[in-house]
């Protein structure tokens, strides 16, 4: 009967109670943070992923010291990111090219490491790792909102940038050629060139490039040689967002 019963002893069973308690509080103080916002993934959510994690990772240390086996504590964490993981995929969500939820999976991934620091009894690294995911949450809000009302520039923002050529069929190939070396010289490759049909006798030649960050006034100067090319009838750039 013992061997499938396994009674702990008052001492142990107060220093998991004291793991598991340090990773509720823990959890509870982000979930409220993210509850105040309204947030997904809230008071209760952060606080059972905590609490979760430090059950398996206290469960997984007692059973390694107690009866050995090839499963270390170090698995049973890797198993717990893995699971959060999944849960925390379940918290992203992408309507067309909008993605939204990424920061709560990261903050549900946060969490449960700092159920695992407490779980496996190491209850300072807990607190510090609870008040970097909240200082995350908190501090850096401003700064990211600041950032983003800062106007747009081309310079430093990333994109895909093509350039159209629009020539005559018979000069599609020579074109093509001085447009190739052109981006070269100019640090600017093509990483694809695709053509087709435009209007009667003509061709719209698409060079996308490698860069994902531009100096338009750079791109302007290729433009304006491109189109001093014989049998070009004009030549124009733009970007789209990734």
């Amino acid at each position: 009967m013992q061997e499938f019963i396994h009674l702990s002893s008052w001492n142990m069973l107060l220093i998991n109670f004291i793991h598991i308690m340090s990773a509720f509080i823990l959890g509870m103080i982000i979930g409220f943070e993210r509850q105040i916002r309204q947030r997904t993934a809230g008071l209760r959510t952060n606080t059972l992923v905590a609490v979760g994690a430090a059950i398996f990772v206290s469960l997984g240390v007692r059973i390694y010291q107690e009866m050995g086996g090839t499963q270390t504590p170090i698995h049973i964490v890797a198993y717990v990111i893995s699971g959060i993981g999944f849960l925390g995929a379940g918290a992203i969500m992408k309507e067309g090219a909008n993605i939204s939820g990424l920061n709560t999976a990261a903050t549900l991934w946060g969490t449960g490491a700092v159920g695992a620091c407490a779980g496996a009894g190491f209850l300072a690294e807990a607190v510090v790792a609870a008040l970097f995911v909240l200082a995350s949450n908190t501090l850096l809000r401003p700064v990211v909102n600041q950032i983003n009302r800062l106007p747009y520039r081309e310079e430093t923002g990333e994109a895909s940038y093509m350039i159209y050529v629009i020539c005559t069929e018979n000069h599609k190939s020579e074109i093509r050629e001085k447009m190739i070396d052109l981006l070269e010289h100019s640090t600017y490759p093509a990483r694809k060139v695709t053509d087709h049909t435009f209007g009667r006798g003509d061709v719209e030649m698409e060079f996308t490039l490698f860069a994902t960050a531009v100096l338009a006034h750079e791109i302007d100067r290729i433009v304006d040689m491109a189109e001093t090319f014989e049998g070009v009838k004009q030549a124009f750039w733009n970007a789209k967002d990734e």
